[in-house]
């Protein structure tokens, strides 16, 4: 299981099960019926898996950024698309989109890092 989650593979399982969540996100929290900030949602999450699972497979640093422009797209929708009055959707979104944005970042450091590894 270390081995797994060692390195870039790990940052992207969590990038994948930041998706599932994501896309989860509006029948969990309870905000499918606010459309935008579901379509949002579930947009968002397909990008984010479809890349996770890209990057499973072949990894490329661009789609790391793809990643961390998601999360930060996450972060300002709610302001951006109008739903910050919807504070579960709104909280959801900065929470995960936060979360994303680190993982990616830590992937991009990770790569062009690789002598810092123990």
């Amino acid at each position: 299981m270390m081995n797994l989650m060692s390195g870039r593979r790990g940052q992207d399982l969590v990038t994948l099960l930041l998706a599932v969540c994501l896309f989860l996100s509006p029948w969990v929290i309870g905000f499918v019926a606010d459309k935008t900030p579901s379509w949002n949602a579930w947009i968002a999450a397909i990008v984010l898996g479809a890349f996770a699972i890209m990057t499973l497979s072949a990894f490329a640093e661009w789609e790391e950024w793809v990643n961390m422009v998601v999360g930060l797209w996450l972060i300002a929708s709610p302001w951006l698309l109008g739903f910050m009055a919807n504070t579960h959707a709104m909280w959801t979104h900065v929470i995960l989109g936060i979360c994303t944005a680190a993982v990616s970042a830590w992937a991009v450091w990770d790569y062009r890092h690789p002598h810092s590894h123990a």
